[in-house]
């Protein structure tokens, strides 16, 4: 797994062992960019632990993440008498989800659900009722899976729906805040350690004034900082006069925002 460069705020801090000590899932809300997602990577790199990520969609379900039975790719191999002996085994089509293969460890592991609330309404609550009762049944060959180890469950939200209250309720909760300069300039430092004083101030100074424009309709995120910074520190930029915001590119991504950028900075 690629070295992951992530400062954990005390606060988050705290709410992850809250997680850990109750078994509970931990809910993180934030505006995207904030590292919310990076969260499990960055405690299973510190932990020597496996990572099982589910992506969930609209029409994800709770059963997903449990197992999935892939019964049209089954039909379409009975078709073919080399495929006997595989359609014979019903397991061949059996493929386990993230739960599912953290339920099936012998050791601790991290699950990790990105964007639940991208699902329908049911799903959260469907989803705690799999976690609670820590084992299952794959219906189609009878074989029970019995979890060992309680994994640490990260969720995370982008507010695009409102999460059932019987949901909130089981859930531990951390909204991460967008970080304050200070903060951001120990982000930085983790991943350009050597980086200029004058150039990580003055970038540090364009970047909040543009986050702090109100009429923006997408403000650049802390990924798409650190990219930038990248540029500007491979580019020598100095930030000199008629150039002052170099490589916006990185920052803006829509015309209309690029516009109000020149009236407004």
């Amino acid at each position: 797994m690629k070295q992951i460069n992530y400062i954990i705020s005390p606060q988050l801090e705290e709410a992850v062992k809250v997680a850990e000590i109750t078994g509970r899932p931990l809910l993180l809300k934030g505006e995207p960019g904030t590292g919310k997602t990076l969260l499990a990577y960055a405690i299973a790199q510190k932990k020597n632990l496996p990572v099982f990520e589910w992506h969930v969609k609209s029409y994800s379900k709770a059963l997903d993440g449990l197992y999935t039975y892939d019964a049209i790719a089954r039909l379409n191999d009975s078709r073919f008498s080399e495929n006997l002996e595989k359609v014979k085994n019903i397991e061949n089509y059996i493929e386990l989800g993230a739960l599912g293969k953290a339920f099936s460890l012998d050791s601790p592991s991290i699950v990790l659900i990105d964007e639940i609330d991208k699902a329908d309404i049911e799903f959260p609550n469907d989803l705690l009722l799999e976690l609670d009762q820590m084992e299952f049944v794959i219906v189609e060959t009878g074989k029970k899976i019995k979890a060992k180890y309680r994994p640490l469950t990260i969720i995370t939200s982008n507010n695009e729906k409102e999460l059932p209250d019987a949901f909130l309720r089981r859930c531990i909760f951390h909204y991460i805040s967008f970080p304050d300069p200070e903060f951001m300039r120990q982000i930085v430092l983790t991943h350009f350690p050597d980086i200029d004083n004058q150039l990580l101030e003055n970038a540090i100074e364009i970047f909040y004034k543009i986050r702090n424009i109100s009429d923006l309709k997408k403000k650049p995120t802390t990924s798409e900082f650190i990219d930038w910074l990248q540029v500007l520190i491979i580019e020598k930029e100095k930030f000199r006069g008629e150039n002052r915001i170099p490589f916006i590119g990185a920052l803006i991504k829509n015309e209309e925002d690029l516009k109000l950028i020149q009236y407004k900075i």
